[in-house]
């Protein structure tokens, strides 16, 4: 549980109140005054400011001084008053630049010095040796403290920009697989419309058959379009390699490759099989393969099942492995920072929210790793097989 930076600030000044008052009832037997009511009232004013040090540093630095120079100045033990100004240091030193904080730390450094001045001591050289040291320790703290934290806010930055890089690379990745997808489309539109016209006159039924096509494959090319260019938000993509988007036809060859790699995956189909459109397919082909691409690199050994379901207005995949509990084998290892690969799990998510899918990721209760994309049929692929429900 994280508190709320005023609450800690208040609990340090707590802390160290009692602290003061605890050392403020030993001062007698130090030989020195009893601390009375004036005393005990700029001891709490020594300490209790501390509440607003990260909020006003410098502001806190300055009084807390004024008040333990008239607490010196009135010859009562200057130890008890001596936490509150270090810790104000301190805090200049990790929230503001080194001139502010060489200054603070110069100014305790005075002070110290006028209340070793006031106490006639005789050891004057341990005093002023404290009186650098103690100054210069807290200054390097604070600076370190304030560093860090500056590389901290650094380091989060660079990795939110990072991960809006591979989400932006990931969406032109698979646009530009969009983009043979559109072309399947144009290309069986240009010749339904030209056989449309070559049997216009003298087969009604087949140029009307023709045409019923081209009204299916346009409406596809156009929803896939507007993916596209939803999905697209650099310059100067390159154009696709010209190879043909892999579809579920093409399960088998991947389930057979990813057992030559040593995975013992088995391929099970439910529901009556039905065409489905490019695009969704892909996108069915390419969650698949970067899960079982997860259980070859990050569970090697383990079993895999892929189990592709068709039911009523959807299309289900789930990519289930039974590795090690303590090591999700389909996805990254823990210890081990995520490689690149098609970015996992941000590649898997844009394709389910690009078709107005839904994705689930996560290790199973019974041990080992799960993946499961449901997507929704389009309305045309309902209207002509969408009849099994299981």
């Amino acid at each position: 549980m994280r508190l709320h930076p005023l609450a800690a600030d208040g609990l340090i000044a707590a802390a160290l109140t009692t602290v003061a008052v605890l050392l403020g009832t030993e001062a007698v037997a130090q030989g020195w005054p009893a601390l009375d009511p004036l005393a005990w009232t700029l001891v709490a004013l020594l300490t209790l400011p501390l509440v607003l040090r990260t909020r006003a540093p410098v502001t806190v630095c300055l009084a807390v001084h004024a008040c333990w120079a008239l607490y010196i100045t009135l010859d009562y033990w200057p130890v008890v008053g001596s936490f509150g100004p270090m810790l104000a240091v301190y805090t200049v030193a990790a929230q503001r630049p080194t001139r502010t904080a060489a200054a603070c730390a110069a100014l305790l450094a005075g002070v110290w010095i006028y209340a070793g001045l006031r106490s006639d001591s005789g050891a004057m050289a341990s005093v002023a040796g404290q009186a650098v040291g103690f100054p210069l320790v807290l200054w390097r703290f604070g600076y370190v403290a304030r560093r860090t934290g500056e590389l901290t806010l650094r380091l989060r930055a660079e990795q939110a920009d990072r991960a809006r890089r591979e989400v932006a690379e990931e969406r032109v990745r698979i646009a530009r697989e969009l983009h043979d997808v559109v072309a399947h489309h144009i290309a069986v539109i240009n010749v339904q419309a030209g056989l449309a016209r070559f049997v216009f006159r003298s087969d009604a039924r087949t140029a009307r058959d023709a045409l019923d096509t081209i009204e299916g494959a346009s409406g596809e090319a156009l929803a896939e379009l507007r993916r596209m260019l939803g999905l697209l938000r650099a310059d100067g993509v390159q154009g696709a390699d010209g190879a043909p988007a892999p579809g579920l036809d093409q399960l088998d060859e991947m389930v057979t490759r990813v057992r030559t790699g040593g995975v013992g995956v088995r391929l099970r189909v439910t529901g009556t099989p039905r065409a489905l459109p490019p695009g969704v397919q892909l996108c069915v082909y390419r969650v698949v393969q970067e899960a079982l691409t997860n259980v070859l690199k990050h569970a090697p050994g383990a079993d895999a099942a892929v189990e592709l379901a068709y039911r009523a207005g959807e299309v289900t995949v789930s990519v289930t492995d039974d590795g090690p509990a303590g090591r999700p084998a389909g996805g990254p290892d823990p210890d081990t920072p995520a490689e690149r690969g098609g970015h996992g799990l941000i590649g898997m998510r844009e394709r389910a929210k690009l078709y107005g899918g839904t994705i689930a990721v996560g290790p199973r209760s019974e041990g080992g790793f799960g993946v499961r994309l449901t997507l929704p049929t389009p309305v045309q692929v309902a209207r002509r097989g969408d009849s099994v429900r299981e």
